[in-house]
């Protein structure tokens, strides 16, 4: 009976195999991980590991421990080089990624093969199911927005100079893959795409897109947990302030020491909310090279410029302001540096960021700098 178990175990088909090409070592390993939360998807260190497989010399591996389990499950096969964490994760440059996700399930077959030196790139599955075609595209999409965008790109950021045009670079990368999850017709492909936006599980920059997503898929797949942790990352109180939203009539401390209540001083057609610090290279770079001409074009053409400052010197804050020319519109500071309550109510951590409002206080864009905060304004005076 023992011989007949054995046998059997050694003829259970592997239901996840593969060939790499280009294998040069002996002893190199690939692993499979299951993900058992969002957040640990496409996350270094996270995940559950099921199953290695030795690579033969021929580049061929196998898994045969696979999940038992008759629901479809993404799973992440990792190549990895030794000395590394079975489930580490190559991910600040998709182009090298050691790793990718599958959706399996239980007593179908997944035929893998992909170049060792490129494993991510080349990845491709003999006859993938439509979900699995999506995640090859999702992979497509990412290398194609990267080497678009941020591929062999340099910026200056030792004193912060050239910070914005490099935020600018990545958010135009994160948009492919945001406009492929929000497109997505299957769930786990458009849920891949969210955490490839940030593995690192930081929205700030863009949480429409969490609601977004939220919306979409708790109509159509509301039990699915996922889905369901997805919607708990949407709450208020850990999202800023949307764009859609009116923004809130806030009481702010002014450099001039009086209070400042917002509704009572926004422009008869746009208001910049401008979050900012002395300390803060971009944004003393913003303050001189747009702000200043954008108030002089355009604040009597109903256009209201009110600054918050991330301050805890006084003297400091206010010697910045002067050198900038900045003295033209309203300043506010609580002086508690990082722990600024203005920050904690609207749910921000990171500068420079803006809110731009209408004339009712509601937010009509957020984060636009440079040449485009001011094609922005201009468009906006010119067509109200």
């Amino acid at each position: 009976m023992l011989w007949s178990l054995l046998l059997s175990a050694c003829h259970a088909p592997a239901y996840i195999s593969g060939k790499l090409e280009g294998v040069e070592k002996e002893d190199q390993k690939i692993y499979l991980i299951e993900p058992q939360a969002l957040k640990e998807v496409a996350a270094s260190y996270f995940g559950k590991i099921i199953d290695s497989a030795l690579i033969n010399a021929d580049g061929s591996f196998e898994f045969r421990n696979t999940p038992k389990t008759k629901k479809p499950i993404l799973l992440e096969l990792a190549l990895q080089q030794p000395g590394k964490a079975p489930n580490y994760f190559q991910t600040n440059n998709p182009l090298n990624s050691n790793y990718m996700p599958v959706l399996w399930q239980f007593g179908t077959s997944i035929q893998i093969t992909a170049k060792f030196d490129a494993f991510q790139k080349s990845f491709s599955i003999d006859a993938p199911s439509e979900v699995n075609q999506d995640l090859l595209n999702l992979r497509d999409v990412n290398q194609e927005a990267y080497k678009t965008y941020l591929a062999e790109k340099e910026w200056e950021l030792e004193e912060g100079s050239e910070l914005m045009e490099k935020e600018h670079s990545v958010l135009q990368y994160k948009k492919e893959l945001i406009q492929f999850s929000s497109s997505a017709k299957n769930l786990i492909p458009a849920l891949v795409a969210l955490r490839w936006v940030s593995p690192d599980n930081y929205y700030e920059r863009v949480p429409e897109f969490l609601v977004s997503l939220c919306n979409k898929w708790s109509i159509e797949q509301p039990e699915h947990p996922w889905v369901k942790q997805l919607c708990r990352e949407n709450t208020p109180a850990k999202l800023p302030v949307l764009v859609g939203d009116v923004f809130p009539n806030l009481k702010v401390p002014m450099q001039s020491k009086d209070t400042l209540i917002l509704k009572d001083h926004l422009g008869s057609k746009l208001t910049i909310i401008d979050l900012w610090a002395s300390w803060c290279g971009p944004c003393r770079k913003e303050n001189r090279n747009v702000l200043v001409p954008i108030w002089d074009e355009y604040h009597n053409q109903g256009v209201q410029i009110i600054a918050y400052g991330l301050e805890s010197d006084a003297d400091t804050w206010k010697e910045s302001i002067d050198r900038d020319g900045a003295n033209r519109w309203l300043h506010a500071s609580d002086l508690k540096g990082d722990e600024a309550d203005f920050l904690k109510q609207i749910r921000i951590q990171t500068i420079p960021a803006n809110f731009i409002l209408d004339e009712k206080g509601v937010v009509v864009a957020k984060n636009i700098h440079g040449k485009l905060l001011k094609a922005l304004v201009k468009n906006y005076v010119t067509v109200n």
